[in-house]
């Protein structure tokens, strides 16, 4: 039997689609832009997951709202070995908090959920601890660059129940004050054991290549009248600065017809400008191949559904990745978009690429 501690960061994620690209001290602000929790139906998915697959689990878990009552729902009896201080705001010490009692418990391996914060607490706690377990992340957060989350929280509840193998991986975390300043700070914050496994996500990789010409080429295509949602990134970046403006490297723009209709947008900003033909100009992120799901939030199902999509890259990015990745939160959205893209790597060239 596979003992397992789960524990959900209840509140990550959630300045992710109202444009504040992290939570980390955001949480009241978030709230006040109508933010909702994206954690809990994560975590949810990843149990459901776990239950499938998982036969002989025996599952440890926090008190609400940080996992118990989303294990029972998956179909577990889980043992709550504490709960948070203060239900209506956790914090990072409760987390840790948890991790500890897991470790107590002698866990065989802990599913958080959250983002590279999250993640941070787990293994700098597990460091404190001198513990080995494995670790394993269902991505929630806004940021996750580090390399120990699966793809996808259906991935991650696989994972945890049938791996076999560990290796070592790194977690990262980024200064979020800088970041949503435009400029992306990272740092090693601890090396976890994790799962050997095809779908766990790798880390991000932030450099590139050359893409002059190429944003230049996809600058010189736009259409009178459309509506162009422009996502973050450098390759981003380069055709705002094409088009004539000076756009938020990190965040999402909206242009049409030499106008800058929203800069640094939420959700809500960029559903109010959509025209009658839109379009979402993305690039994947190097590394990992996520189109929609890492970073750019603010371009939910809701937009997505309104607008044809644009796939930009370098082509040493795409050699790099090999396939896309999509993790929109939206199953059946998700299971649209995958499938053969052409993605526009150069002024004339394009390249099949598979969306898995």
């Amino acid at each position: 039997m596979r003992r397992i501690g789960v524990v959900v960061n209840p509140i990550a994620g959630m300045g992710g689609r109202v444009g504040l690209k992290g939570t980390d001290g955001k949480v009241a602000e978030a709230r006040r832009r109508g933010a909702e929790q994206r954690a809990p139906d994560r975590a949810r998915v990843a149990l459901q997951s776990l239950a499938e697959v998982g036969t002989d689990v025996d599952l440890l878990t926090y008190g609400d709202p940080m996992g118990a009552e989303i294990a029972r729902d998956a179909g577990f009896d889980p043992t709550v070995v504490g709960s948070p201080a203060t239900p209506d705001e956790t914090t990072s010490e409760d987390t840790r908090a948890a991790v500890r009692a897991f470790a107590e418990a002698d866990a065989d391996a802990i599913l958080f959920v959250g983002g590279d914060g999250t993640a941070v607490d787990v293994a700098t706690t597990l460091d404190e601890l001198d513990a080995d377990i494995p670790i394993l992340g269902v991505p929630a957060g806004v940021k996750v660059y580090s390399s120990v989350f699966g793809v996808s929280p259906r991935a991650a509840g696989r994972i945890v129940a049938r791996f076999s193998e560990t290796e070592r991986a790194e977690v990262n975390d980024i200064d979020e004050d800088a970041f949503r300043g435009g400029e992306v700070v990272t740092e090693l914050r601890a090396v976890a054991t994790v799962p050997v496994a095809d779908q766990r996500q790798s880390a991000k990789q932030l450099g590139g290549g050359s893409v002059e010409s190429l944003a230049e080429s996809v600058a010189d295509a736009v259409e009178t009248g459309v509506t162009y949602v422009l996502g973050p990134g450098s390759t981003v970046g380069a055709i705002k600065e094409h088009l004539g403006f000076d756009g938020t490297t990190l965040g999402v723009d909206v242009w049409r017809d030499g106008e800058v209709l929203v800069r640094d947008g939420a959700e809500s900003d960029i559903l109010d400008v959509l025209g009658d033909r839109n379009v979402i100009v993305v690039s994947p992120i190097g590394g990992q191949g996520f189109v929609f799901g890492r970073g750019n939030q603010q371009i939910s199902p809701a937009v997505i559904r309104q607008c044809d999509l644009e796939v930009v890259a370098s082509r040493r990015k795409l050699d790099g990745i090999g396939t896309l990745r999509v993790d929109t939160g939206d199953p059946d959205l998700d299971a649209d978009l995958r499938g053969w893209i052409r993605v526009r790597v150069g002024r004339h060239e394009r390249r099949l690429v598979e969306v898995v």
